[in-house]
C-alpha cells in the first residue's frame, strides 16, 4: 500500500495573519466545518495564548470537529502550552504545536537567547507538552536558515522528549526546491532517532516557490506532512496552497506514489468560503480554484477539449467542486428548500432567529435578482446583520444622485449602537460621497488601504457586487466585506463592516511559524 501524506491546514491560524484577515468565532467555526468536510487530517485552529478570542475559537472548534485532529499553536513556554491544552480539552483528537526560533539571526535579535538556552528551552517545553497530550509537534522557527549542526542537536533532543511530528519551516520563503529537499533529507539522515517522528514542511511563498518547495520536501526530503492554507492565504505573499499540493499529488500519483484522504470535490466550496469570509479575492488565473482555471479561450484549445477533454485538461473541473449547474433557488423557493441548500453548502446557522434573518435576506434578494447562485447565498450569510448579534454599525438606508457634469451627492442613514445617524456628503463619485457621509458623522480617522470590487457571479449584469474595504487605524488592519446588487450600497456595507471590526477590542499577538 502507498504511504499517506498528511494534510495539515493552517488557514485559521497562519492564514489569519494576513493583514485584515482576522475572523470571528462563528466564521472560524464555519470554515472548520468545511475543512472537516474536505477531510483535512489536521486543522490548526489558532493560537490560544494570543488572545481570549482565539482561545474561545480553538475551544469551540475542538468541541465541534470530530473527524479531524485539532491543533493549537504555542510558544515554547509553560504558560502558552497550558493555555493550548486548556483550549483543546474535551476534543476528540488534539495536538499541541510548539515553536521556537533556532536561526542565529532570530536567537540573537529576537529571542536574545544563546544557543544553549534555546536547546534547553526546546527540551523542557516539549517534555512539558508531552505530559499534557500524546500528540506534540515541534517547529524550529526559521529552521531553513538555521545552522544544520545546531538544528540536528535540537531536533534529536525534542524527539527524545516525545515530539511526534517535526516540522521544518521555511519561515521567510527563502528556500529553493532542490536545496530545501536536500536540507530536509540531510537532517533526517544525520539525526539518529529521526524515524520516531513524522517529518513536516511549512513553506512561505515570498519567491512564489511555496508549493514547489513543499513538494520537494516530500519527494527529496521524505516529509509526510504538508502544512498549507486554502487559496494560499497568509501573511506577506502567503503560504503553500492546499488545493495546488493536493491536486499535484492526485494528478501525478504516478510520480509521487502517495495517498491523500482529501475529498477534492470540497476544494472549490472551501475556496469560496474562505475568500468571501476574509475578503481576499481569488485571482482568476489561480490554479485549481481560479475562475479561469478550466476556461479555454483559444479556438484550438476549445476544439481540442470538445473532441477529447484530456487534450488540454489534466484535471476535471467537477473533481475539485466546480459545477456547471449553479442556479439553485429563485423567488418562489420556500424556507425548507433554502435550509436544505444552506446545509448542502455546509452552512450551519446557530439559531432559528439566524435562519429566519437569512431567509428574509434571501427573499429580499430574490425580489431584486431572478436567479440565486451558491455564491449569492454564501455572500448573504456572511452579512454581519445575519450572522452577528453584536454589530455596532448597521446600514439603514442610502440614496445617491450622480450625473455627468455634476458632483455626486449621497444621503446615508445608519445606526451606531442605539443611536441613528443621518449624514450627507458630496464626493468624486457615488461611492466616495457615501463613505464620506458616514465618516463625516463618525470621524474615525481610519486610513483606507484597499478598495476592491468583485462580481460574485459571472455572466450577467444582474450579478451582486462584492466590495472589500481594508482599513487601518491605531496599528490595526481589518477587512470589511459587503455584497449587494447595488455596488454603492455594497460599498457602504463593506465600510461599516470594517468599522465594526475596528470597534471590536479583541487583541491579537501575531505568531510566526
Amino acid at each position: 500500500m502507498a504511504e499517506k501524506l498528511i494534510i495539515f491546514d493552517t488557514t485559521l491560524r497562519d492564514g489569519e495573519q494576513s493583514p485584515g484577515a482576522s475572523m470571528t468565532k462563528d466564521e472560524k467555526l464555519r470554515i472548520a466545518r468545511q475543512l472537516e468536510r474536505l477531510k483535512v487530517d489536521v486543522i490548526e485552529a489558532g493560537f490560544p495564548a494570543s488572545s481570549n478570542g482565539d482561545f474561545e475559537c480553538v475551544k469551540a472548534i475542538a468541541h465541534a470537529i470530530k473527524e479531524s485532529t485539532i491543533c493549537a499553536l504555542a510558544r515554547a513556554n509553560d504558560r502558552d502550552i497550558s493555555r493550548a491544552a486548556e483550549a483543546l480539552q474535551g476534543g476528540k483528537a488534539t495536538r499541541i504545536h510548539l515553536f521556537l526560533a533556532t536561526s542565529a539571526l532570530h536567537m540573537e535579535k529576537k529571542l536574545r537567547m544563546s544557543p544553549d538556552q534555546v536547546f534547553e528551552q526546546a527540551k523542557l517545553s516539549t517534555r512539558f507538552a508531552r505530559n499534557l497530550t500524546g500528540d506534540v509537534e515541534f517547529s524550529p522557527e526559521d529552521g531553513y536558515r538555521s545552522d544544520p549542526d545546531f538544528l540536528c542537536r535540537v531536533l534529536e533532543a525534542v524527539i527524545n522528549e516525545g515530539a511526534t511530528t517535526i516540522n521544518v519551516p521555511d519561515t521567510v520563503g527563502y528556500a529553493i526546491p532542490e536545496l530545501y529537499g536536500n536540507f530536509l533529507l540531510d537532517l533526517r539522515q544525520r539525526i539518529p532517532n529521526s524515524d520516531k517522528a513524522v517529518w513536516s514542511v511549512h513553506c512561505h511563498n515570498d519567491l512564489g516557490l511555496a508549493v514547489a518547495n513543499s513538494l520537494a520536501g516530500v519527494m527529496i526530503g521524505g516529509a509526510r506532512q504538508v502544512e498549507c492554507t486554502i487559496n494560499g492565504l497568509g501573511e506577506r505573499a502567503g503560504n503553500c496552497s492546499l488545493e495546488e499540493v493536493v491536486m499535484a499529488i492526485r494528478t501525478r500519483r504516478d510520480y509521487f506514489g502517495l495517498d491523500i484522504g482529501i475529498d477534492a470535490t470540497q476544494i472549490v466550496p472551501a475556496s469560496r468560503l474562505v475568500s468571501q469570509t476574509t475578503g481576499f479575492v481569488v485571482q482568476p488565473n489561480k490554479a485549481v480554484v481560479g475562475a479561469n482555471a478550466f476556461a479555454h479561450a483559444s479556438g484550438i484549445h476549445q476544439d481540442g477539449v470538445l473532441k477529447a477533454r484530456d487534450t488540454y485538461e489534466i484535471m476535471r473541473a467537477e473533481d475539485v467542486g466546480w459545477s456547471a449547474n449553479k442556479i439553485v433557488l429563485g423567488k418562489l423557493s420556500g424556507r425548507n428548500a433554502f435550509k436544505l441548500r444552506l446545509r448542502e453548502l455546509g452552512i450551519e446557522l446557530e439559531s432559528e432567529a439566524e435562519i429566519n434573518a437569512a431567509f428574509a435576506k434571501f427573499k429580499e434578494l430574490a425580489d431584486r435578482k431572478s436567479d440565486i447562485f451558491d455564491e449569492d447565498i454564501l455572500a448573504l450569510v456572511m452579512d454581519e446583520s445575519v450572522t452577528s448579534e453584536h454589530e455596532h454599525y448597521r446600514l439603514l438606508s442610502l440614496s445617491q444622485h450622480s450625473e455627468m457634469g455634476e458632483r455626486p451627492h449621497a444621503s446615508v442613514a445608519f445606526s451606531a449602537g442605539d443611536v441613528e445617524h443621518h449624514a450627507e456628503s458630496d464626493g468624486n463619485g457615488p461611492v466616495d460621497a457615501s463613505l464620506k457621509a458616514i465618516e463625516s458623522k463618525l470621524a474615525t480617522g481610519a486610513e483606507m488601504l484597499l478598495y476592491s470590487v468583485n462580481a460574485i457571479t459571472s455572466g450577467s449584469t444582474e450579478s451582486q457586487g462584492e466590495v472589500t474595504v481594508r482599513l487601518q487605524n491605531g496599528g490595526r488592519v481589518v477587512n470589511g466585506v459587503g455584497a449587494d446588487p447595488d455596488i454603492v450600497v455594497a460599498s457602504a456595507k463593506a465600510y461599516l463592516s470594517a468599522l465594526n471590526k475596528l470597534h471590536s477590542k479583541i487583541e491579537r499577538v501575531a505568531a510566526q511559524g
